[in-house]
């Protein structure tokens, strides 16, 4: 819950400098909150993924109309790929996590999210909410809409089907059980210690014109969003341009449109609107009681602003903040609140904000922290109290800086000098890992498991360490929260901020995902410790029945915070059986077991990301061949795929376009395409025809999947064919092996059905058709109710070598550690003697 209170604070001012923790406070930030202050209505808009929002509607009905304006997204888009790096499952989530929260802070809305796993493409809704868990999912759509209040619910996607994606339509399903459900209070009533049954005044679906799908119509209700904001100096399409193009992992750059844009509304449920969005919606301060005068006050104040004295606007401020928070109307009272807290900070010029001393801490240890402040005005305003997680103690005062350690209650009651900047040395303790609370456990495939009710929605989580500034404005004791972050300077990027983070004693890191075992012979596993405070403990390796891990434990003593160092055990499989198991990591300090990894994630467009996943690796032991030695790798979008080739032995070389015009491909046993190398790399139609050369002298050329949309060449293979936007998502969709004798299947490894056991997301996408005739299929697949399709695998013989194009995923199951996916893509990779 005080997640979403912090998030609201954040986007009071529309669009912030998003790194920082204080709001923007210029002009144009007071005047559009001035105008938000007497309007008293909200919008939640509901879909299914980051980017199905509709940016432009946001940000219009969150800057122009001025309510408060929400986007509910069931799913953090895990099951996508990703543009921009090889992370994907949980990792690419929490990177799409936080470019949802960079457009927001452009669009100015708020951003929640359910507990459902976007678990790949789904063909249908009725497969989408059996793998989600219906019940659960619509539990939160529900706690959602009890939490937010929204006036009005907004679906992006129809319930009938238009949409495509089974996600999609899953949404608005829930969407519209969710509005009737929310207002019953026999429905999930154990919501109810915490909210109340909350009953929206209309469902519509935002109607879209898409590519040959039109489900807009001239009868329906519309708006015109494209409208320009004088204050702002944007319109609402070159505003919406910004917010969608922080979708950067999914390659969602976006042109600025300007002028008329018109959006069509069906009626789904509820009362149908008919002169405005709001028809029948009180959104003025009479819709609550004991308000008589308060817009008119406000009004005053707005025009009376005078934006060379800013400050001159406090008082009267603070007279109606004084008033709002008498309000018996708990939801109302709370957003106003907020707002007017903030708009007073920024009218009277005070800038305030707190930083840790490092930007990573041990729990358990003291983080030091320095809040600064500033009244940019000569207000005689007071700083009262600074206080965070501990509470604190005054040591003496030195110039402009105070120190306060843990202790007792911290009273500073001090006059801050006009335009001086103010600093004040504190102490707090960090108190809990900053683990995503979504990944605290093990998700189901559908879901993931969320234990505290009151999370449920939050976009990160909600006990992040803050520091709280009281000051005395206007005889008045007014609170502020600030996110405690870690400040440092780049030369490059200027000032640059990051959460502060929490972490265990020690992590521990494995290199490899998986390590393959073709025999019994021994391997060195080494593991990767580092420390974050000074510490003593242990490390172990454990595994099931089936293997013999030597050292059984190492000890690591007097290790000092930051340091890092390499413990190195040795593994073997105890027989020739083959297995597929899990190699956990366990690190013991103080008598207690951790088993959590490091992982950091950096992005210039969003803040770092830390997680800390499962300290474990895969252990694979199969029967299989490699006789291939040196493999060249095009990189496309990015994937893990070089990394499981380098772990089956082979030298993997990353060609660059010089090494592909000029160099010798001759060396290379086999060339591989990386995912989407066809769509991101705009020098693949000036390769292609070097790469078919080397095919034609002898050479293997592997092609991994591509988007049909946004291809650089369409002449990718010797003879033609189209690529598609068909795929088989059932992982477990039976596979018919059309060509018995076809050496993709039977050298060096011989393939049965039982490869196929065990994938996971899906078989294979952006299938191929209008196959030429020179190439061979060699797989047939389907999902449930469909036909037979033959495109997820294709190869010819041209000149001495050969070629193939292949849509099965294994960019997902090599480093899921699925053994046929290794036994295929070696046999892709290997072309027999002549």
């Amino acid at each position: 819950m005080r997640s979403i209170k912090l998030l609201a604070f954040l986007f009071l001012f529309g669009i912030t400098a998003y790194a920082q923790t204080a709001p923007q406070a210029g002009l144009v930030d007071i005047k559009q909150a001035f105008k938000k202050l007497n309007i008293l209505g909200s919008v939640l808009y509901v879909a299914a993924h980051p980017d199905d929002e509709n940016t432009r509607l946001l940000a219009y009905l969150a800057q122009e109309k001025h309510y408060r304006t929400g986007y509910l997204s069931l799913t953090r888009g895990d099951g996508g790929q990703n543009l921009i790096g090889n992370e994907q499952g949980e990792l690419l989530g929490l990177i799409r996590t936080q470019e949802l929260l960079a457009a927001r802070h452009i669009d100015g809305a708020e951003q929640f999210f359910t507990r459902a796993n976007d678990f790949g493409f789904s063909k249908g809704p009725d497969e989408t909410l059996k793998i989600w868990d219906r019940e659960a999912v619509l539990g939160d759509v529900v706690w959602v809409i009890r939490k937010f209040k929204p006036d009005v619910i907004i679906c992006r996607w129809p319930t009938t089907g238009e949409g495509g994606h089974g996600h999609h339509t899953a949404s608005a399903i829930l969407a519209q059980e969710a509005f009737t459900a929310a207002a019953d209070p026999k429905r999930f009533p154990e919501q109810l210690q915490f909210v109340q049954p909350w009953q929206a005044k209309r469902l519509l679906f935002n109607s879209f014109n898409f590519g040959s799908v039109n489900t807009s119509a001239e009868n329906q209700f519309k708006l015109d969003v494209g409208v320009y904001n004088p204050v702002l100096g944007k319109g609402y399409g070159e505003i919406a341009a910004e917010s969608r193009s922080q979708h950067k992992s999914q390659g969602m750059g976006t042109a600025k449109e300007r002028g008329e844009a018109i959006e069509y509304f069906k009626t789904i449920l509820g009362d149908a609107p008919h002169t405005d969005l709001m028809d029948g919606v009180n959104t003025t301060w009479k819709r609550i009681g004991n308000t008589e005068g308060l817009d008119a006050n406000i009004n005053i104040i707005a025009k009376q602003f005078d934006e060379n004295t800013p400050a001159a606007s406090v008082p009267g401020l603070v007279k109606v903040l004084s008033r709002v928070e008498k309000l018996n109307d708990t939801y109302w009272r709370e957003q106003k609140t907020k707002e007017l807290k903030n708009l007073i900070a920024a009218c009277a010029g005070l800038w305030f904000e707190a930083y840790t001393a490092e930007p990573t801490y041990a729990i358990g240890d003291t983080m030091n922290v320095k809040a600064q402040l500033i009244d940019r005005y000569d207000t005689g305003y007071k700083i009262n109290r600074i206080y965070s997680g501990a509470a604190l103690q005054a040591i003496p005062v030195y110039q402009n800086t105070i120190s306060y350690m843990a202790g007792a209650s911290l009273d500073i009651q001090r006059l801050i000098p006009a335009n001086q900047l103010q600093t004040f040395n504190l102490k707090d303790g960090a108190a809990k890992i900053t683990q995503p609370y979504w990944l605290e456990k093990p998700r189901t495939l559908g879901s993931y498991v969320i234990g505290n009710q009151l999370l449920v929605g939050d976009p990160e989580n909600s006990d992040l360490p803050k520091v709280t500034f009281e000051f005395i404005i206007e005889g008045k004791p007014i609170q502020f929260e600030r996110r405690l972050v870690y400040k440092s300077v780049d030369p490059v990027r200027g000032e640059v901020y990051r959460n502060v983070e929490i972490a265990p004693p020690v992590t521990a890191n494995i290199d490899n995902s998986v390590y393959i075992f073709k025999d019994v012979s021994s391997q060195k596993i080494a593991v990767k410790l580092k420390s974050f405070t000074q510490t003593s403990g242990s490390v172990a390796l454990k595994a099931p029945a089936g293997w013999k891990i030597m050292p059984e434990q190492i000890a690591f003593n007097g290790k000092k915070k930051g340091e890092e160092w390499t413990e190195t055990f040795t593994v073997w499989p105890l027989d020739n059986q083959q297995r597929n198991d899990v190699l956990k990591v366990i690190t013991t300090v103080n008598g207690t077991e951790y088993q959590m990894g490091l992982k950091r994630m950096a992005y210039n467009h969003i803040p770092t990301i830390t997680v800390f996943p499962p300290a474990q690796t895969k252990l694979l032991k199969l029967n299989i061949q490699t006789p291939g030695k040196t493999i060249g790798y095009i990189v496309g979008a990015g994937d893990l795929v070089p990394d499981a080739l380098r772990q089956l032995g082979y030298k993997v070389v990353l060609l660059s376009e010089e090494d592909v015009m000029k160099g010798d491909l001759s060396v290379y046993d086999a060339i591989v395409t990386g995912v989407r190398a066809y769509n991101v790399n705009d020098r693949m139609a000036v390769e292609q025809p070097k790469l078919l050369n080397y095919v034609k002298n002898g050479g293997n050329l592997v092609i991994q999947y591509n988007n049909n949309a946004g291809l650089v060449t369409t002449d990718i293979g010797p003879y033609p064919f189209r690529v598609i936007n068909q795929r088989i998502t059932d992982e477990d969709a039976k596979v018919t092996i059309l060509d018995a004798q076809s050496p993709l299947l039977n050298y060096p490894n011989k393939i049965t059905q039982a490869d196929f056991d065990g994938w996971v997301q899906e078989r294979s996408i952006y299938h191929v058709d209008k196959i030429d005739p020179n190439y061979k299929t060699i797989f047939q697949m389907n999902d449930p109710n469909e036909a037979s399709n033959n495109g997820s695998l294709i190869t010819t013989d041209y000149g001495k070598g050969r070629f193939i194009y292949t849509s099965l995923v294994f960019f997902r199951e090599l480093p899921a550690g699925v053994p046929g996916a290794y036994r295929l893509f070696i046999n892709l990779l290997t072309k027999p003697a002549n």
